[in-house]
């Protein structure tokens, strides 16, 4: 069993402004982010004097960064790939910059009403492409289950995680975006993907709305996931991604306190079930 686990958390979720989400996030005992914005901008678009400026905020408030929290694989399956493979190699750099062992990617979403089988070729060749890239610049890539994407219920995850083959593709698990596709998380997809996981993001929802809550509050599973986890000698990051306030395809907020109440959800969930974490 793992004597500490790994907090870490989308600090976007709590300002736009970089120190801010440093202060909060440092305030909370934290000492990694998921960085996916900063100052409104996404973590792709920023300069190269906005990333030097990034990298020194998070040293001068004692901050790694766990993963970036990337939208690669956030467009449609028919819209020009060799573009997304560029951005996804800007990704490998920013990664690299920023001390990030892994990069958030997903698996393109689906126009309303297409068979996923349709496209389950393509997919993976895109996939594969992205994945040739962390290889070669040595990061893990992360796919994170999603609503409306290729790779939004467990046995896809498994399918293209199987299917890709590299050890620079590993799963991410988020239990609230099972819970919105009709998957009960923990009894319907845990044992599937738990070979392949190597990274959890906290969020819950309710099933019968869709609606995001607080890790606990939900039918996300989320006790019996980390009971299990923590059976298992789970090792990886617990990211904080709480939606509370507002959310849209590429992204969520919540505001400093609501990001504290997601926090304080999860910490308590873990001191009650006597697990250790930093």
């Amino acid at each position: 069993m793992p004597q500490m686990w790994t907090l870490s958390g989308f600090s976007d979720e709590i300002a736009d402004d970089l120190d801010e989400q440093c202060r909060v996030a440092a305030g909370l005992g934290l000492r990694h982010l998921e960085v996916r914005s900063a100052w409104g901008t996404n973590i792709l678009d920023l300069d190269d004097d906005q990333l030097d400026r990034l990298e020194q905020t998070l040293a001068r408030h004692g901050l790694q960064v766990s993963s970036i929290g990337s939208p690669i694989g956030k467009i449609f399956i028919d819209e020009p790939f060799p573009p997304h493979l560029d951005r996804m190699r800007h990704a490998a750099e920013v990664a690299r910059q920023l001390g990030a062992p892994y990069i958030r990617v997903f698996s393109f979403f689906l126009r309303p009403g297409a068979d996923p089988a349709d496209h389950r070729t393509e997919v993976l060749d895109r996939m594969r492409a992205l994945a040739a890239v962390a290889e070669a610049a040595g990061v893990t890539l992360l796919h994170e289950n999603e609503n409306e994407i290729y790779g939004d219920t467990p046995e896809r995850c498994l399918d293209i995680v199987i299917s890709v083959g590299s050890p620079r593709l590993r799963l991410a698990w988020d239990p609230a975006n099972f819970v919105q596709v009709g998957v009960r998380p923990y009894s319907e997809g845990y044992a599937l993907l738990r070979p392949h996981l190597e990274y959890i993001q906290i969020k819950d929802a309710h099933a019968a709305d869709g609606s995001v809550v607080v890790a606990g509050e939900g039918d996300g599973e989320v006790a019996a996931t980390i009971r299990q986890l923590r059976e298992d000698g789970f090792d990886g990051f617990f990211s904080l991604e709480p939606h509370l306030a507002d959310t849209d395809a590429l992204g969520g907020f919540s505001g400093p306190e609501l990001f504290t109440r997601a926090w304080k959800a999860f910490t308590d969930l873990l001191t009650s079930e006597r697990i250790e974490y930093a």
